[in-house]
């Protein structure tokens, strides 16, 4: 083998390895888009889609894109390839570098129905992809690329002069349309649109890991483009240049147009409009100047943009924006080359003789087939397995829904989820040290182990309401009582449903005249914070006070009752915010007294003994 030919190889598993490492990028970027309790989820799909697209790539997917041709629709050999002998070693880096194209596709799926679709649907849709919609369609533009060592026969698009040198069109457009039939089918997660339509932005739980990952994309767009070459040459700088000019070109249009319609400069801009900028270029990055490349770029950040807004309008709920991104930018690119393309360095007859036409019709054909296909395929599939995760699921999030895996967050919500069910607050969330989350938690568990004490604190408060056997009630400032009141307030006033009536109309109505008047003087100068307490409660006319009390129906009782009142400060200790009466019946020690004095008077006693009650006619 000579140098050239193993720097060529070389070239292509170094393009690959930069392609595989992409996946990586894409799971970073959905991810971090998409909320925390479903990141687990989207983070496998990335992963399961490399894998299953690579067997299946592998037993069928490489033989229909590259066999050899029949009628330029599908291929017809090389099932089952193996790449073991001596000589296969050329086969083998086309093939790998093919397989993880067909990854790419895959994988752009997962991004734009994330937080809704079983994972059992998604990997029924990512078999259908990589072993049906993605091999046929590339067998039309791309047939015959892997030389004889694949197959022969051109497929019927590369026939008529369409050219997709990268695949905006092949792979990214393919997996555009695939995700618009997925979510025609799956719906818009809930709470993405109002009743009205107006559209709910969902926010991403790690921003930060999605913009690493664009920058990995961006990394391994080099060996996507670069590496299509299929051969170290001295094409390769020019086309990696065209690469992230056009990459940059696309997120600096997307940025200050969102920017300028918005008012606000959004992170999606710069990440997305950068990914529309790189998608846009690679169908065309081998044949068109360097200025051009960054007109290309630029317009599919305006194009980009301007989809997500239809989108948003039709209530297509794209999560991560990979319609956007990847199929409209796709077909930008994909136009681009008739627009912008070098004849001579495109190299085919064009049908019609004009490289626009042949561009147009390989659109047309993709999204008749990836669309068409696919959408009849997840309708069909939806019937007998539904695709959507249940309402129930959703809510709660996909990671422990689909893979019983829990997060921390998860973990937060189905603790306060059990308190609120059952009322318990001695239970406590777990707490990770040194996590936004752990904080949380640390925090929460501090609040409910107040509210804990303080409603034991409360029950037992209730507990003596019960059963003290005084009067205890308080009065607002309105002279007002409060609801929570000892269970004998009611029994010594002969009253019930005391709360919210004035207190000086009850008592008027159990009081002498004159003692109802001097109480109401009383009471108002209790709230009176210019006076001392000491001195307004020396004045109170209810010490040991004969009470007129309702028994029922036309019967009354005479107590004496002996009603003391305390101020309750304001927290600030500036004013009176309540006032509390104790209630206490002193009927018994009253007659007790009277009966001890007129003994003691009959054997002449010469003190006066017991509490000085006033008989009932001074009363």
């Amino acid at each position: 083998m000579e140098l050239r030919e193993l720097v060529n190889y070389l070239w292509v598993v170094v393009a690959a390895a930069l392609v595989f490492f992409m996946q990586a990028g894409f799971s970073m970027v959905e991810s971090g888009l998409t909320r925390s309790k479903n990141s687990i989820n989207v983070a496998i799909k990335n992963l399961t889609d490399l894998g299953v697209s690579m067997i299946v790539f592998w037993l069928f997917g490489f033989a229909l894109m590259f066999g050899n041709s029949r009628f330029g629709l599908a291929g017809s050999t090389g099932f089952l390839p193996d790449f073991s002998g001596s000589g296969a070693f050329g086969a083998a880096a086309f093939f790998l570098f093919q397989a993880m194209f067909a990854s790419t596709s895959a994988t752009i799926v997962s991004g734009a129905v994330a937080e809704r679709m079983k994972y059992g649907g998604y990997i029924l849709g990512t078999l259908f992809l990589s072993g049906l919609v993605y091999p046929l369609f590339g067998h039309w533009a791309w047939g015959g690329l892997g030389g004889e060592s694949a197959g022969t026969g051109q497929g019927w698009l590369a026939s008529i002069g369409f050219v997709d040198f990268a695949g905006s069109t092949v792979v990214h457009s393919v997996g555009g349309y695939v995700s618009l039939a997925a979510l025609l089918v799956l719906g818009s997660r809930s709470g993405r649109f109002r009743k009205n339509g107006a559209p709910v932005k969902i926010p991403g739980s790690n921003i930060p890991l999605s913009v690493a990952g664009v920058i990995i994309l961006w990394f391994g767009w080099i060996g996507f483009n670069g590496g299509s070459t299929l051969a170290m040459t001295d094409r390769v700088p020019s086309i990696i240049l065209h690469t992230c000019l056009a990459g940059g070109a696309g997120m600096l249009s997307a940025l200050f147009l969102g920017w300028a319609v918005t008012g606000i400069p959004d992170v999606t801009f710069v990440m997305n409009g950068s990914l529309a900028g790189l998608v846009a270029i690679t169908a065309n990055c081998h044949a068109v100047t360097s200025p051009e490349a960054v007109i290309i770029g630029a317009v599919a950040g305006a194009v980009m943009l301007a989809v997500d807004r239809l989108l948003e309008h039709f209530r297509v709920d794209d999560a991560v924006g990979a319609i956007p991104v990847h199929l409209a930018a796709g077909v930008w690119g994909t136009l681009a080359v008739g627009f912008f393309g070098d004849p001579e360095l495109l190299a085919v007859t064009p049908i019609w003789g004009s490289q626009l036409a042949a561009q147009a019709i390989g659109i047309g054909a993709c999204a008749l087939w990836s669309f068409g296909v696919s959408y009849a395929f997840f309708r069909l599939l939806n019937l007998v397995f539904p695709l959507r995760v249940s309402p129930e699921d959703e809510k709660y999030g996909l990671n422990a829904a689909e893979h019983g895996a829990s997060t921390e967050l998860f973990e937060l919500f189905s603790t306060m989820e059990e308190q609120a069910a059952g009322g318990d607050l001695s239970l406590r969330l777990p707490v990770e040290p040194f996590t936004e989350i752990g904080q949380i938690a640390e925090r929460y568990n501090a609040v409910m182990a107040a509210l804990e004490r303080n409603t034991i604190a409360r029950e037992e408060y209730q507990e003596i309401f019960r059963n003290v056997s005084d009067g205890l009630f308080l009065l607002d400032s309105s002279f007002r009582v409060l609801p929570a009141y000892s269970a004998a307030t009611e029994r010594i006033f002969g009253s019930r449903e005391l709360a919210g009536k004035d207190i000086r109309a009850v008592f008027r109505d159990m009081l002498s005249p004159d003692k109802a008047a001097r109480f109401e003087e009383f009471i108002a100068l209790m709230f009176n914070p210019e006076h001392s307490e000491r001195a307004v409660r020396a004045m109170n006319p209810l010490l040991a006070t004969w009470f007129r009390v309702h028994r029922g129906y036309d019967a009354w009782d005479d107590k004496v009752l002996d009603v003391s009142f305390h101020r309750i400060q304001n927290g600030e200790n500036e004013g009176v915010a309540r006032v509390m009466a104790v209630t206490r019946d002193v009927t018994q020690v009253s007659a007790l007294s009277r009966e001890v004095k007129t003994l003691k008077s009959r054997l002449g006693g010469l003190g006066r003994v017991g509490a000085a009650v006033p008989d009932r006619a001074g009363a």
